[in-house]
């Protein structure tokens, strides 16, 4: 049974656990695997340990990472957050929802100020063309003490580089060529990417975190990636480049990263 997160009170009554301290306590790898395998479970760490009941779930619109048996069990409060209002439609009965872009200059006024205790988003952030605001909207939005938490593909990883260089419409039809599931109508469609402000190293992206009001930021890098796994040749050659980037902590060239940011 799923122990029940103490309260924000409680949290605050005793010192916390760092957020270093609580992934370092999950066995944070920097491999790609490992970032998606213990993307829910990391959240439910930090949202436990912390007292974090108040979620907002950003972009969650058609596939919430909790589902309704889920949120009850850890006594959660989820609150989607999508731009498309056909997306939100998409979710299960059951879910708080609310429809505004959350880059947008009227996110402030539609999210409220301070409602959430935890907000989190997974492959999304590439897609936001302005991310400081959209961490100075997550900010405004957080209670004090409260948590953001991104995970998303970084630059320069060659897939993503290719990706931005390449005219959307000719790289929407080599994806979609390659993987059926990313067409439009599919489970994983695929959306324009900017890559503002996609990287894990903190030189470059915790001052702009710190000026959306953030007062503590943890950066996790991952490599590895499985788009060139269908093409003989260039897969050996850039899995042979990626262990050795991750090896050598080359965070230029990671794939993914979590950033884990205390308001």
């Amino acid at each position: 049974m799923n122990a029940p997160p103490i309260s924000l009170a409680q949290a605050v009554g005793r010192k916390p656990l760092e957020i270093r301290d609580i992934v370092a306590r999950l066995d944070y790898d920097p491999d790609f695997n490992w970032a998606w395998e213990n993307y829910k479970r990391t959240i439910v760490e930090i949202a436990q340990q912390r007292g974090l009941t108040r979620h907002l779930e950003i972009g969650g619109g058609r596939d919430p990472l909790f589902l309704p048996p889920e949120v009850a069990a850890h006594g959660f409060e989820v609150t989607l957050n999508d731009i498309s209002a056909h997306e939100l439609s998409r979710a299960p009965q059951g879910y708080s929802t609310v429809q505004c872009d959350i880059a947008g200059k009227d996110a402030k006024a539609i999210l409220g100020a301070g409602r959430y205790d935890i907000a989190y988003s997974r492959m999304v952030m590439e897609h936001v063309p302005d991310v400081a605001r959209m961490w100075e909207n997550i900010a405004y939005a957080l209670a004090p003490g409260g948590v953001a938490f991104s995970f998303f593909p970084t630059l320069y990883a060659p897939p993503y580089v290719l990706n931005r260089l390449i005219p959307e419409k000719i790289s929407r039809w080599m994806l979609e060529t390659v993987f059926p599931d990313r067409k439009e109508d599919g489970d994983n469609p695929k959306f324009p990417a900017y890559y503002d402000y996609c990287f894990s190293e903190e030189a470059k992206i915790v001052p702009m975190l710190k000026r959306a009001g953030f007062s503590d930021v943890v950066a996790l890098p991952f490599w590895g990636y499985s788009y060139f796994w269908k093409f003989p040749g260039v897969k050996q050659i850039d899995a042979a480049f990626t262990r050795i980037a991750r090896e050598r902590q080359w965070r230029a060239v990671s794939s993914f990263a979590y950033i884990i940011a205390t308001k």
